[in-house]
């Protein structure tokens, strides 16, 4: 009997436990207690991520010019070479009998040009040798012409003393005789003139002759030079040498190999400028690239260390675009060093790029600027009646911004009852109502707001008890009074009210991070916000247990 007792009694409390647990779970999704995250200060670190991969600062290409066998090679991979060293050769057999055979006649040329310089000479001397027959064939001529005369006045007084018979036949006629010798001897020292004239004009065209022999002996003597020298370039490049100081990252040739440079240079080696500074091509897509400056730190890492974390800046943003799956993306580059050799060339990087930094704001979880009560549809952050005066945009203007800030953060933290609520929103109506007056210069509009603006103070603060204008002037300084600080956008966050119901605030949201938001007003650090939870829109149809089996 007393073991029934006591089997009954724990069947009691089991059953009034089970009972206490199902109305417990009945009543939760109807409560519904909110999730709950406290505003604080911290940093906020707005990034952009893109991959890219790691390539050397400056990649030389080593080839070769010339075709022909690899006998020689003096490089490896990972070898550090010096600027002009040589690591590679190649046959240079044939190139070096085209080189003697070029040096050959070059020399033959050289030894032509010596006999033409001979001709030149001769031809010069005969010239000369010309001009002294002439000159000896022209005193001839004079010679002649005086003992011609002399015979002419003799042969006169002959023929003058013959004709009165004092002169003998015999002398008259060694007079004619001696005439006529005379003119003979005239006329053939005149001949010798023009023939020497006529040897000099031949030799001044066998001097032109001999000078052009010269000039074309010379001419080909600059065409065998040429040629020479061009065969003497062949023979330095069969040793393949490296352009700059670097190491070599990549070796495409064998000992042995022939390679052929006909239509292109082939690539033997790959050498880096410098590995202690290197590059990231990162990708950023089109919608990101608007928030990269150069200068900006970048961190990234890669699989082959993992867990550590290296930096670098960023260096460019190339303008040129790439379309990729339909994605428009831009190339950035990103320098870092690399001191230890540690990063190798083709590496892939994951890159966080900073685009913006604050410290020490205050800041919230992004789900706080997510969470909406049931009841409220997410577009509609604010009422009507706090939209802006004609002539500014509800959405757009800071001082259209600042206004529903202010509209809305006396509504909420001045806990304002249903007359006050309401009296304010008369005033707000009457706002509007003094700015329909159309179009209007900058300096009107300016000082119709600031009347308007100080009109609507004053409407307030009668309503206001001691209190309630206490936080009224916090209000103003903080939204009003400050200018709203820097550029920012309208976010709808949500507190519990006294009444443990959600009260949303419109606050100024800066920077962030994917996971934390900046407040620049209209919160402050330490109060709490709903990020989560709160009674369903179907909790009286969900009541009660429910069981998954």
């Amino acid at each position: 009997m007393r073991r029934l007792l006591t089997i009954a009694v724990a069947a009691a409390v089991a059953l009034a436990a089970i009972l206490y647990l199902v109305a417990e779970w009945g009543r939760a999704p109807a409560e519904g207690a909110y999730r709950l995250a406290k505003a604080d200060r911290g940093e906020i670190i707005a990034t952009v991520t893109a991959t890219g991969a790691i390539n050397p600062v400056t990649t030389v290409i080593v080839g070769s010019q010339l075709s022909g066998q690899v006998v020689e090679i003096l490089a490896d991979y990972n070898s550090q070479v010096k600027a002009d060293q040589v690591v590679a050769r190649l046959n240079s057999d044939q190139i070096r009998a085209r080189l003697d055979s070029a040096r050959a006649d070059l020399e033959q040329m050289r030894a032509n040009k010596l006999v033409q310089e001979g001709m030149v000479e001769k031809v010069k001397a005969d010239t000369d040798k010309a001009r002294a027959a002439q000159v000896d064939a022209e005193a001839q001529v004079a010679r002649n012409e005086a003992l011609l005369a002399d015979s002419e006045k003799n042969f006169q007084r002959q023929t003058e003393l013959r004709a009165r018979g004092f002169s003998a036949e015999q002398t008259f006629d060694t007079a004619r005789t001696t005439r006529d010798a005379q003119q003979a001897a005239l006329n053939s020292a005149r001949a010798q003139v023009n023939s020497a004239k006529a040897a000099i004009l031949g030799l001044a065209a066998d001097l032109q002759v001999a000078k052009a022999n010269v000039t074309a002996v010379t001419a080909q003597i600059a065409q065998r030079e040429a040629a020479v020298r061009q065969i003497e370039v062949d023979l330095r490049n069969t040793e393949i040498k490296s352009p700059v100081n670097g190491m070599v990252v990549q070796r495409n040739v064998e000992l042995g190999a022939t390679v052929a440079a006909s239509l292109q240079a082939p690539t033997l080696f790959l050498i880096a400028d410098d590995l202690h500074r290197m590059e990231i091509a990162a990708s950023i897509d089109e919608t990101d690239v608007g928030r990269i400056k150069p200068g900006q730190r970048v961190t990234f890492t890669v699989t082959a260390y993992p867990g550590r974390t290296f930096e670098g800046s960023v260096k460019q943003v190339r303008l040129g675009s790439q379309t990729v799956q339909n994605v428009v993306i831009y190339t950035t580059i990103v320098s870092i060093e690399n001191p230890r050799l540690e990063l190798l060339p083709g590496m892939t990087a994951n890159l966080r790029v900073e685009t913006d930094r604050r410290d020490n704001v205050v800041r919230i979880p992004n789900a706080a600027l997510r969470w909406r009560p049931p009841s409220i549809v997410p577009d509609a952050a604010a009422p009507a009646s706090e939209a802006a005066p004609p002539g500014q945009s509800a959405r757009g203007g800071a001082g259209a911004m600042r206004i529903t800030e202010f509209v809305e953060a006396i509504k909420t933290e001045l806990n304002l009852n249903a007359d006050q609520t309401k009296e304010v929103d008369a005033a707000i109506a009457d706002m509007r109502k003094s700015f329909a007056g159309g179009e209007q210069d900058q300096s009107t509009r300016r000082e119709r707001g600031r009347a308007a603006r100080q009109d609507l103070e004053e409407r307030i603060t009668v309503l206001l008890n001691a209190e309630q204008r206490e936080k009224f002037e916090e209000v103003k300084k903080r939204l009003i009074e400050s200018g709203g600080g820097r550029t920012a956008q309208v976010g709808r966050v949500f507190v519990t009210g006294r009444d443990g119901k959600p009260q949303g605030l419109t606050v100024r949201i800066g920077a962030t991070d994917g996971g934390m938001t900046e407040i620049v007003s209209g919160l402050e650090a330490g109060r709490d916000v709903i990020i989560g939870g709160g009674p369903r829109a179907d909790a009286a149809a969900t009541r009660g247990p429910r069981f998954g089996f």
